[in-house]
């Protein structure tokens, strides 16, 4: 049994990306306490100790602070191997890797639609944050849940492309991905079997704080998907060292409508996010058959996140890279995801996550 070191979570308890690391740090059993992001004297603290100010920050025992969930998961699995999140298959290790890409970027936009947009999901969230994270502020209680809601649909809603002519499209995007994972977990517990792997951890981030959180997506889950309910809660009761189940020894028919879904939609957003950083456009329009997002912010993690992504598949062995070759073209993924030749980001860029970090997740509230 490895010898965790306790770590501090700074973050609040309804957001995207601290939920998402609090299931990972329950599934590998690593000690943790919870405490509030408090604003705004966190900002010049995470600015002074990552970079950027962003949820979640962690801090070490040594005093390190830590941002990105994504890196810090590779941390982590990196620094206590026993029980790992990531199959070594590295067909299936690939696989998570772009879940959990897909799931980080592009299920923020529907997830934030879901609370923002709908007063219920608003009233719930504002009145929350208001008193977590802007409780040390010294305003009435209606000027800062107005405050937060205004910040939030002008920085990640309404003010990133989602308007009244998509939002058919986004939340028909969140039945669509609610069916397949409800045929996925009605066959069994956890993506690639009977134990959870880095996609689910993925997965967690817009479902665990958010869809099965927030009012209108969880009556929707409840009654649509009440498989997908369930895997929400035993991802979050699992522990990896009960050993108590196995990854599949395959990849499951079942898991290709994930694939063609990231192919259609998630991977062509990102080379059109591409061409507006290569022509420093701070906004760029994404229309394409299935949906169009207008005046959507640039990101220049998200190019980082398409290396990220290649890099991942070159690091496979070569038998994976074949099987994945042939699953990913007839799945839609493969030309997208080499669409683009020179990436335009430096090769140092965030090389030094989860310790500092040069960007955030999109180009909002950067300054």
């Amino acid at each position: 049994m490895n010898d965790f070191h306790p770590v501090t979570l700074y973050g609040s308890s309804i957001s995207y990306f601290t939920g998402k690391m609090e299931n990972y740090f329950k599934v590998k059993e690593i000690p943790y306490s919870f405490k509030p992001m408090l604003f705004p004297s966190f900002k010049k603290t995470m600015i002074e100790k990552v970079g950027v100010q962003q949820m979640p920050a962690v801090v070490l025992k040594d005093g390190r602070w830590m941002t990105d969930t994504t890196k810090m998961i590779q941390w982590f699995e990196f620094k206590y191997p026993e029980h790992p999140i990531i199959p070594d298959d590295s067909t299936q290790a690939f696989l998570c890797f772009l879940i959990e890409d897909w799931a980080d970027e592009w299920w923020w936009r529907p997830a934030m639609h879901y609370r923002w947009f709908y007063e219920e999901g608003a009233r719930f969230a504002s009145w929350h944050l208001a008193n977590e994270v802007l409780g040390g502020m010294r305003l009435p209680i209606w000027f800062k849940r107005r405050y937060i809601q205004r910040r939030q649909r002008n920085g990640y809603t309404t003010g990133d492309g989602i308007d009244s002519l998509n939002f058919k499209y986004v939340e028909q995007d969140f039945l669509s991905l609610l069916k397949i994972l409800e045929d996925i977990f009605s066959s069994r517990k956890f993506l690639f079997g009977g134990k959870p792997s880095l996609g689910d951890i993925g997965l967690s981030g817009p479902f665990f704080r958010h869809f099965a959180l927030d009012p209108v997506p969880l009556e929707i889950i409840k009654q649509k998907a009440p498989n997908v309910l369930s895997w929400v809660s035993n991802l979050w009761k699992y522990r990896l060292s009960s050993d108590d189940g196995e990854w599949l020894d395959y990849i499951p028919q079942d898991m290709e409508p994930l694939i063609q879904e990231i192919g259609k939609t998630y991977l062509p957003y990102l080379n059109e996010n591409v061409n507006a950083v290569r022509q420093n456009e701070k906004t760029f329009n994404f229309i394409n058959d299935q949906v169009s997002f207008k005046n959507v912010r640039y990101s220049l993690y998200r190019v980082w996140c398409l290396k990220e992504l290649r890099g991942h598949f070159q690091e496979a062995s070569k038998d994976s890279q074949s099987i994945l070759k042939d699953l990913l073209h007839r799945n839609g993924s493969w030309m997208p995801l080499w669409e683009q030749e020179d990436l335009p980001i430096d090769k140092h860029f965030e090389s030094n996550l989860p310790f500092k970090a040069n960007s955030k997740m999109i180009g909002v509230y950067e300054k």
